[in-house]
């Protein structure tokens, strides 16, 4: 799927995507500067999207770690299953709901997350966060990109620590949220 037709269906489902545009390079490595990735066993990534988290990921990712990243869009899903065909990258069509399904009682180092929980359901907000709190080993960390600071008081109900960086290297400029 070309560039274009990815934007395309962005636009075409702002209700689910959430976005006006792609993350840019800036706002991933401020995101991934928050990590230790070559040195995790499993991370997470929740919305895929058009795969620039994800190669971002990949870039630092060790080949025995493992990612799996979490996309409801079928269109994203198919593009990143060409773009990622690595044995130890795992694409899943589902919603991040699901999470603990797919874990199978593994903890995980890293969940990064682009999704945009201000069009999320309550219900599904909830079930998210609460999955994504419980994966996480005892140093682990949840990652969000946001752009509305008012997110931090939702984090808050699952997270004890949360600091929160800005960058305006992104359109529209971006939060990221490093949640403990």
């Amino acid at each position: 799927m070309s560039k274009s037709d990815l934007l395309l269906e962005l636009y075409s489902n702002l209700s689910t995507t959430g976005a006006l545009t792609f993350s840019s390079k800036a706002l991933v490595n401020k995101m991934l500067s928050y990590t230790d990735i070559a040195n995790a066993k499993l991370v997470v990534e929740l919305g895929g999207g058009d795969g620039s988290i994800t190669q971002g990921i990949i870039d630092r990712l060790s080949p025995d770690a493992e990612l799996m990243v979490f996309e409801i869009n079928r269109s994203f899903c198919d593009a990143m299953e060409k773009q990622f065909p690595m044995p130890n990258v795992q694409i899943i069509c589902d919603s991040a709901e699901n999470l603990e399904l797919y874990l199978k009682g593994r903890k995980v180092d890293y969940v990064l997350s682009s999704l945009p929980f201000s069009l999320i359901s309550k219900e599904a907000t909830d079930q998210i966060l609460y999955h994504t709190k419980n994966s996480l080993n005892e140093k682990g960390k949840f990652i969000q990109i946001c752009y509305s600071y008012l997110l931090k008081k939702l984090f808050g109900k699952y997270f004890s620590k949360i600091e929160t960086k800005f960058t305006m290297r992104n359109l529209p400029p971006a939060f990221v949220m490093i949640c403990h």
